[in-house]
Formats: C-alpha cells, structure tokens, sequence
C-alpha cells in the first residue's frame, strides 16, 4: 500500500503520526541510475568493481545498481551482501538481532573496489561496522559508499560518495524506505518519531 498522505493541522503543520513520501518509484528508479552512471564515471568503467549491500534494504539496492551498470557497460558486475550485525557497537544495548547473510561474489573483494550500498545514511555506525566487517573478508584497493538517501545528524566522520538524495530531517522524524523487492513498493517517506520509534 502507498504510504498515506499527510494531514495537518490548521496550522499547517503535519500532524503527529502522518508520514509523507519524499520519493515515489520513479524518483528512485532515477536516483539509482544516477548514483550507477556516478560510480561508472568515478572509477572509469566497471573493471574490478564489486557491490556489496548492507541488508535488509542495501542488498536489492546492490542488485539494481549492478543491473543497471551492467546495461552501460554491457558486463555483469559482482553483488553480494555484507551482514555487519556482529561489528555493531550497540549490541549489548538492543535486543538480540537476527544475522542475515553475507554473500561475497566468487572472485572475491581483494584489490577490488568495493562499493557499499545502504537504504539511509545517518550516524555513520553501520558503516564503521560495516567496514570492520570487510577487514574480515579481505582487503579491497578502496572502498566507496552509495546511498540513496543521507539524511544527516552523523555521529561519526563518514560521508558518503554517491547518493541519491540529501533529506534534511529532525531527531524527530524518521526516513522509511520501502523498496519492490521486499515491501512491494518503492518510497521514501518521513514518519514522526515520537510515535513510531527511533530508527
């Protein structure tokens, strides 16, 4: 189901527990092929390039982008997954999580240059996690990183080097992204925080 309109107040500000959407399937769908022709220019083709997504919502990012970079180039460009559960610095804080699986492509990722993809960047924590967890696969020429949406409030100095969009938001709000491959659509809404939990 499409996320719902926003309703407001008389006031005209959103009233408490409405989302509004910020992105709708084709401004992802042209995100995307902006963030690949980006990576595709950066690094001078598609030679030794792997994408790793950060599940859940990092993997069919990873996959679409590899699509469509693939379509340029006309060469298939390795995807995989990297789980980074086990790296968080927030484990004994939250509850147990559930360890989803890491893919690395046959070939593997050393002296490659690993592209990360995730959904949303805010803190920069998964991120550090993330590249903890590919010290432990191997030993890539570079790492770089592709998001579709930044929405800042960084807690650590990472910055990202493809993205598909910049969303200012408060502490207060929260960036939902759905994507076809597991909800059935593609959206980026903002949600208020105060009700439904912090990301």
């Amino acid at each position: 189901m499409p996320a719902p309109a926003t309703t407001a107040s008389p006031g005209g500000v959103p009233d408490p527990g409405t989302d509004r959407t910020v992105l709708d399937a084709s401004d992802i769908s042209r995100a995307l092929s902006r963030i690949s022709h980006e990576i595709l220019e950066r690094n001078k083709g598609a030679g030794d390039l792997v994408l790793l997504g950060i599940p859940s919502r990092g993997v069919p990012l990873a996959e679409r982008i590899a699509e469509r970079i693939a379509a340029v180039e006309g060469e298939t460009v390795p995807s995989g997954s990297l789980d980074v559960t086990m790296y968080r610095d927030d484990l004994r804080l939250k509850p147990a999580r559930t360890l989803l699986p890491t893919q690395i492509p046959d070939g593997g990722i050393d002296d490659k240059v690993v592209v990360l993809v995730d959904d949303v960047l805010f803190s920069g924590r998964t991120i550090r996690a993330a590249l903890d967890a590919l010290n432990d696969v191997g030993r890539p020429r570079a790492v770089q990183l592709a998001v579709l949406v930044d929405r800042g409030h960084r807690e650590l100095p990472i910055r990202a080097d493809f993205v598909g969009k910049n969303l200012p938001t408060s502490l207060a709000e929260r960036v939902r992204v759905s994507l076809e491959a597991i909800d059935g659509i593609d959206s980026v809404s903002i949600l208020d925080n105060r009700l439904e939990g912090a990301r």
